[in-house]
């Protein structure tokens, strides 16, 4: 391919395409609507963005670099872009030749973009029977990727089902099934789990906790998306952007972002707090409860799902439990290194168990390592998923709005978390029979718990720890060994000292 380029570029460098420069324009609004798709709109949409995104730091990468990630709209395409021209070759084909803009002009940069993806429609049956935003959704996705592969867009509010009184847990999704028995999207609650996991309206959801959608009975499938308890669900959803696996819980719409659930007991209760997001809202939520319930035995604190980029609200909601300590430390550049301490005093001593998994995310992954540097609570689960970034948020005049991962996020103590993520001193994956949990227990009371605490080992591969504590493929599965293991260790003071001050 390399020597095909070559071959071509000189020829590219000497001709102008039939579409002709910029200087007056690829498209004109007497011929706004080409192939289905209104091109001037389109054009000042990836316009705004560019523009926008021009003002964000990427560490040296270029407005080049989002251009060519276009090409991963399909593996036929390739797309190079130098300082004279923006090339589309399609197997050993080029299919488009533009001269490439001058710098800063948006206007002209949108114009090609949506050039670009009039090509690959031509070619590319997905492309050709998609809509109009779907397109400009899986586009932006391709052309944020392609400057921050954990970046993301997100849809306007108006795309989502308009909902903000249901009381009953849910993951938020309404839809139904298509002629395979599959499920498919048709809105989504806002800040309910799924919308904050990124499904959309039009998404198919093909398997859930292992099992395909179409071989769940209805009924079933039903109480799985609704019902009177929270839990954990894992799905594999389908998009025009691919295929993706998501994990959300079922949590109560109107205070979404986290739920608590109250077990009494003698010795003054056990309080699980289920935290989907780390906001303002759910630290309000976890203060009141923890307000409520002065004399708790202890606390289970479910991660598993959490996710966050507010550093100030990672820092409240951690320092209701550690206090005035270092939570977090925030990369922004090269030279700049921002350290986040919570302000006052802890309102609890209550020992803690803290509940991690492949989905614990951002802010998220930093509060539960803020635990395990200060010996305040028990990491239990799986790996975290080392996706410890803050987001710049861009809103866009359509009311949808850019997340830019760009700021990465270390703990306290300066441990990377970002690329490698926080590792539990108890792996669930490893004691999900009764006769194991048994074995794990008696273990642990008999001073022979044979554990290996990963986080201070920073040359171990972090993915060979990660393929030795595997992921739980049911989400029912797991919340059931999840409470079982939180609630012995926490009604067992011996076993809790033993993993608190694990050496």
């Amino acid at each position: 391919m390399v020597k095909f380029f070559k071959k071509f570029f000189g020829v590219c460098l000497l001709c102008i395409t039939a579409t002709g420069a910029f200087a007056d324009g690829l498209f004109f609004d007497d011929e706004r609507i080409q192939d289905g798709l209104d091109v001037v709109r389109m054009s000042d949409g990836f316009a705004e963005i560019y523009e926008k995104l021009d003002g964000v730091s990427w560490g040296g990468k270029n407005i080049n670099v989002a251009i060519e990630a276009l090409e991963n709209l399909n593996t036929n395409a390739h797309i190079a872009a130098t300082d004279e021209r923006v090339v589309l070759v399609w197997g050993d084909s080029i299919i488009a030749n533009y001269p490439r803009p001058v710098a800063r002009d948006w206007h002209a940069f949108g114009e090609i973009t949506t050039a670009l993806v009039l090509k690959l429609r031509e070619r590319d049956n997905v492309l050709h029977n998609a809509s109009e935003s779907e397109i400009y959704r899986v586009v932006v996705d391709s052309l944020m990727r392609g400057l921050d592969e954990k970046g993301r867009y997100v849809y306007s509010d108006d795309a989502g089902v308009a909902n903000d009184g249901r009381i009953l847990t849910s993951v938020g999704i309404e839809g139904a099934r298509d002629s395979k028995g599959n499920f498919r999207v048709l809105g989504v609650y806002r800040g309910s789990p799924a919308d904050n996991a990124g499904i959309v309206s039009d998404d198919l959801i093909a398997e859930i906790n292992g099992t395909l959608v179409s071989d769940i009975d209805d009924s079933v499938l039903a109480s799985m998306m609704s019902g009177f308890n929270s839990g954990t669900l894992k799905m594999t959803v389908l998009s025009p952007g691919g295929t993706r696996r998501v994990v959300v819980r079922r949590a109560t719409i109107v205070s979404a972002d986290a739920d608590v659930v109250f077990m009494d007991d003698d010795n003054g209760g056990i309080l699980e707090i289920i935290v989907n997001r780390v906001s303002n809202g759910a630290v309000a939520i976890v203060s009141e409860a923890l307000a409520k319930h002065p004399n708790l035995s202890g606390i289970i604190l479910d991660l598993r799902a959490a996710d966050g980029d507010d550093e100030r609200a990672a820092a409240k909601l951690a320092g209701l439990f550690i206090g005035a300590k270092p939570v977090m430390r925030i990369i922004q550049n090269e030279r700049e290194e921002l350290e986040v301490i919570p302000s006052g005093a802890a309102v609890t001593n209550a020992p803690v168990v803290v509940v991690v998994s492949n989905t614990t995310r951002g802010t998220a992954e930093a509060i539960a390592a803020a635990f395990y540097e200060n010996m305040r609570g028990v990491l239990i689960g799986t790996p975290t998923a080392g996706a410890a970034r803050i987001a710049s948020k861009i809103s866009l005049s359509d009311g949808g709005m850019l997340e830019l991962l760009n700021k990465s996020v270390k703990t306290g103590r300066g441990m990377n978390l970002d690329n490698r993520g926080i590792f539990p001193l108890v792996c669930l994956s490893n004691i999900r029979t009764s006769s194991q949990q048994d074995a794990f227990f008696l273990n642990v009371i008999n001073n022979d718990f044979r554990a290996r605490d990963f986080n201070g080992e920073t040359n171990v591969d972090a993915e060979s720890v990660r393929n030795g504590c595997p992921t739980i493929t049911s989400g029912e599965d797991e919340d059931l060994v999840a409470m079982s293991v939180a609630v012995k260790i926490l009604t067992d003071p011996k076993v809790y000292s033993r993993l608190v001050n694990f050496e």
